[in-house]
């Protein structure tokens, strides 16, 4: 089995899809603009910086999401869909997913973004396999503000990928190529357990590693 793991926010994408997603619903009037934008900034400077905290970010994040209906929710996601992330998919990175797929890796999407945002992103790239961060959900359905299971963060990328294969009765030694690409320091732990990393988009700090270790580097939006 050859293995192929893409990171999401600027590494398929030239945007980061959290990130977006805050300011999004800024746009529409769901949370106040000042405190909001103040602290959905703060969050971001720590995901980038390697200091999230992730379990407080995502009750801060799905606030807006627990004071809305189904209906409402659904509705968004197809705006957001069409007003944010349609305008970045970039055919470069379509073709690197098709690429891969065509020859017949087990392809993954494995990200840090919470699911609700990033399924549809998944399913416009044709990755039906969705490695996020799982939102808690009470016996109602809806979003309690808490993630379930293991984040997909850092070394809870790991994790969960191994969770993954474990469902298809596999392990990572069944693997006889791995692939990973990312732009982020974050994804160090997960760039090392592929046969192949590739540092896509990279940050200054990764594009540093790749270079001390002889790693490939791709730039897939320039």
């Amino acid at each position: 089995m050859n293995l192929c793991l893409f990171d999401l926010d600027d590494t398929l994408l030239p945007l980061d899809s959290d990130h977006a997603w805050g300011e999004f619903v800024i746009a529409l009037g769901w949370v106040d603009e000042p405190s909001f934008r103040r602290d959905n900034d703060a969050f971001f400077a720590q995901y980038q910086a390697g200091q999230l905290d992730v379990h407080a970010y995502i009750e801060f994040a799905t606030r807006p999401l627990r004071e809305r209906s189904a209906e409402e929710l659904s509705a968004a996601q197809v705006l957001f869909m069409q007003r944010v992330i349609e305008p970045a998919l970039h055919d470069s990175a379509r073709d690197l997913v098709r690429r891969h797929q065509a020859q017949g890796d087990r392809v993954a999407l494995v990200t840090a973004t919470n699911e609700f945002v990033t399924a549809p992103i998944a399913a416009a790239f044709g990755i039906p396999a969705l490695i996020a961060v799982q939102l808690e959900r009470d016996a109602r359905g809806s979003i309690t503000g808490r993630i379930r299971g293991t984040p997909s963060y850092r070394e809870g990328k790991v994790l969960r990928v191994e969770e993954w294969l474990g469902e298809q009765g596999a392990r990572w030694r069944d693997c006889v190529r791995i692939t990973v690409y990312s732009d982020s320091l974050n994804d160090l732990p997960l760039l090392e357990k592929a046969t192949e990393p590739v540092a896509t988009n990279p940050t200054p700090a990764l594009l540093a590693v790749a270079h001390q270790r002889g790693w490939p580097t791709l730039n897939l939006f320039t």
